[in-house]
């Protein structure tokens, strides 16, 4: 191998590296605080993952199923296939809704625990919504 192939190999895999090192990192707090949301009976039970997606300045920025933007009649029947289609008042429907917030602030406290983070901003998980064939951007 010539010197400008040697070192052209290196520059690369260098910037390579690099890349996966930026995409792969997780910043410490973000991981200890989704160990703790793993580690919750409760949470972990619960068909949907909620996780911490990133904390800044004391804000920790979770993941969750329904928001505005996605009708949670929609989360639920994904979470609980038993219930899709089923109308707004069905009392089963309402109930599992009852508990999705339930566990969703349990999740929320369990977080706040923390001495570093002080509130909590939830952020629709759209890579869950895709990955159960809902189109992002055409939920409503």
């Amino acid at each position: 191998m010539d010197r400008f192939t040697r070192n052209y190999s290196i520059i690369l895999g260098i910037i390579v590296i690099g890349i996966l090192a930026v995409a792969l990192y997780e910043d410490p707090l973000v991981s200890d605080l989704n160990d703790l949301l793993e580690q919750d009976a409760e949470i972990s039970a619960y068909p949907y993952t909620f996780r911490v997606l990133r904390a800044k300045n004391g804000i920790a920025t979770m993941s969750t199923p329904r928001s505005v933007e996605f009708p949670v009649q929609r989360a639920l029947g994904i979470l609980f296939p038993h219930l899709a289609n089923r109308a707004q008042d069905d009392p089963d429907l309402m109930r599992a809704q009852d508990e999705l917030a339930r566990v969703q602030k349990h999740a929320q406290a369990l977080i706040t625990q923390s001495p570093e983070i002080t509130r909590v901003n939830w952020a629709l998980d759209k890579d869950w919504l895709r990955q159960h064939g809902v189109p992002v951007g055409l939920e409503n």
